[in-house]
C-alpha cells in the first residue's frame, strides 16, 4: 500500500486573500498537485473564511479527478453545507477564532454527544468521516465507538520537537511523540479504522513517521495532510516539484 498524500491548499488562498485579488487560481495550484501525484486536495473551510471560501470549495469539488478532503468544525452550519458539497471525507476539526492554525486535536470525551451526531449524519449521507485527535490511545478508543471511519492523529508536538524546538530536550521529546503517533495508529488499525496523520510536517521530520510500519510490514500511516511547508517550497520550485519532493519523502523515506 502506498500511502495517500492530501495536498492541503490553505495558504495558496491565504495569499489571494492577503490582497483580495483573484490570483493565485486555487484551481490550478489543485490541478497542479493533483498532475504532480497526490490523491487529495485538502482544505479547512474556517468559520471566519479567513482563506478558503464557500465559491472555493464548490469549484475544486466540480474541478479535481483525486479525492476532497473538507476539513470544518462540528456546527450546523458547516455540516449544511457538507452536505450541499459532498466531499468525499469530511474531517472534524476544533477551531478557534484567535488561533493562526489549529493548535490541537478535537476533545472527542468532552464533545461526544455533539461529534457523535455529525459524524452519523455525514456517513449516512455517504460521505466518509475523519476526527482530527491527538495520539492518545483513550481518544482512539472513543472515536472507534463513534463509528468513525478514520482518525487523523495531530503531529504538531512531533513535528516541533523534531524541529529542534525544545533545545537540548528536542531528541527526548522527538523520540517519545514519535511513540505515541505509533501506538494511536498501530490501535486505530487494530480496531479497523483508517490511521492518517497531519500538522506541523515538513520534508524532513515527515520520514521518521513514514517509516513506521504495521505488524504485516505495511506503511502504519495510510494518507498525510500537509500544506504549509509545500506551499512554502513551491514559492521556491513551483507547485509540481514541492508535491513530488513531498511524496518521495513519504514513500521512500
Amino acid at each position: 500500500m502506498t500511502p495517500r498524500l492530501g495536498v492541503n491548499i490553505d495558504h495558496v488562498a491565504t495569499l489571494r486573500q492577503l490582497r483580495g485579488t483573484p490570483y493565485p487560481d486555487l484551481i490550478q495550484a489543485a490541478q497542479l498537485a493533483e498532475k504532480a501525484g497526490a490523491g487529495q486536495i485538502t482544505v479547512h473551510l474556517r468559520e471566519d473564511r479567513r482563506h478558503i471560501q464557500d465559491a472555493d470549495v464548490k469549484k475544486l469539488r466540480a474541478s479535481i479527478q483525486v479525492l476532497l478532503n473538507l476539513e470544518m468544525a462540528a456546527t450546523e452550519e458547516m455540516f449544511k453545507f457538507a452536505l450541499k458539497v459532498r466531499p468525499d471525507w469530511v474531517c472534524l476539526v476544533p477551531e478557534k477564532r484567535n488561533e493562526v492554525t489549529t493548535e490541537g486535536g478535537l476533545d472527542i470525551l468532552k464533545h461526544q454527544k455533539k461529534i457523535a451526531k455529525f459524524t452519523e449524519k455525514l456517513q449516512k449521507a455517504g460521505i466518509r468521516v475523519s476526527h482530527f485527535i491527538e495520539p492518545s490511545v483513550s481518544i482512539v478508543k472513543a472515536c472507534a465507538n463513534l463509528g468513525v471511519a478514520a482518525v487523523e492523529l495531530h503531529t504538531g508536538r512531533y513535528c516541533l520537537a523534531a524541529q529542534g524546538t525544545f533545545g537540548a530536550r528536542s531528541k527526548t521529546k522527538t523520540e517519545k511523540e514519535l511513540e505515541r503517533v505509533k501506538k494511536a495508529a498501530l490501535l486505530a488499525h487494530k480496531l479497523g479504522l483508517g490511521a492518517h496523520a497531519g500538522h506541523g510536517f515538513d520534508f524532513e521530520n515527515v520520514r521518521q513517521v513514514a517509516e513506521l510500519e504495521t505488524d504485516t510490514r505495511q506503511p502504519l500511516i495510510e494518507e498525510y495532510n500537509i500544506g504549509h511547508a509545500i506551499i512554502c517550497r513551491a514559492v521556491i520550485v513551483g507547485m509540481e516539484r514541492a508535491v513530488r519532493e513531498m511524496l518521495s519523502a513519504i514513500v521512500a523515506p
